[in-house]
């Protein structure tokens, strides 16, 4: 046999064959499960029922037959323990019963009564338009309903307590003075001795605060900002002794 010679055609790419697929699984149940579904519901698909049933003579639509059907009525009894029914209306020739009489003169018991009764006083109201629209003064705040209180002018609980715990705060202060001057662990300060240190302390405020107001205004380096803030403290410190000095007349020392 002669060879056959290369071609053109044998330089194209043969695609590989594709595998073939396995059969697909069918389950054995499938005819059975599908006759089961349809079973019994083609019949009336399309004619009706197989078989109808002939109506007989006596089957035809009546008068009144459509309408519920009601219990029987029963008549009405009262149960036991409940009142019986009233009584009917007496009829207009029989005379009514007016009950027990009486020899009382109501005429001269009212005037009586309105006689010795005290007139209601009229309710206090203020009038706040042109065309004189009411209110009620009471719950408006125009009238001083608290001045007529109970406990008016009375000094109230919680001030009473208030000062007795001062009181007892004060007598527990002086007690404990009185022992330390015993031991001689405190001195109280004469008036003199106050004023003089009092005075003292404004002479040095006076020299700190004339030093203060030559400062320079710009505080551009820190030597010049620490001596300005220095100087404030030293200015509230000494504000702070002159006002407890002013505020209380004695003064103890620790000796």
């Amino acid at each position: 046999m002669m060879e056959q010679e290369p071609t053109v055609y044998s330089l194209i790419a043969v695609e590989p064959p594709s595998p073939a697929k396995p059969p697909r699984h069918t389950s054995k149940f499938k005819y059975a499960v599908k006759d089961e579904v349809t079973h019994g519901k083609a019949q009336y698909k399309t004619m009706g029922q197989a078989k109808v049933p002939v109506p007989t003579t006596d089957n035809f639509l009546k008068k009144h037959s459509k309408e519920p059907i009601l219990p029987d009525k029963l008549t009405f009894q009262y149960e036991c323990g409940q009142e019986a029914k009233r009584p009917a209306v007496p009829p207009r020739c029989d005379e009514p019963l007016m009950g027990l009489k009486t020899n009382k003169n109501f005429i001269t018991t009212n005037a009586c009564q309105n006689i010795t009764s005290i007139p209601k006083k009229p309710e206090k109201k203020f009038a706040d338009t042109r065309i004189g629209d009411t209110h009620r003064l009471e719950p408006s705040g125009l009238e001083p309903v608290f001045v007529h209180k109970k406990e008016y002018g009375k000094v109230p609980n919680y001030l009473e307590a208030r000062n007795k715990e001062m009181v007892r705060a004060q007598e527990e202060y002086d007690r404990y003075v009185t022992e330390h001057f015993k031991r001689g662990a405190m001195r109280q300060l004469t008036e003199q001795e106050r004023m003089s240190v009092l005075q003292g302390l404004k002479t040095n405020w006076e020299d700190i605060h004339e030093e203060y107001q030559g400062l320079s205004v710009v505080t551009d380096t820190p030597p010049k900002k620490n001596r300005k803030e220095r100087m404030e403290h030293q200015m509230k410190q000494l504000e702070r002794d002159i006002e407890i000095f002013e505020k209380h007349r004695f003064v103890y020392i620790a000796n």
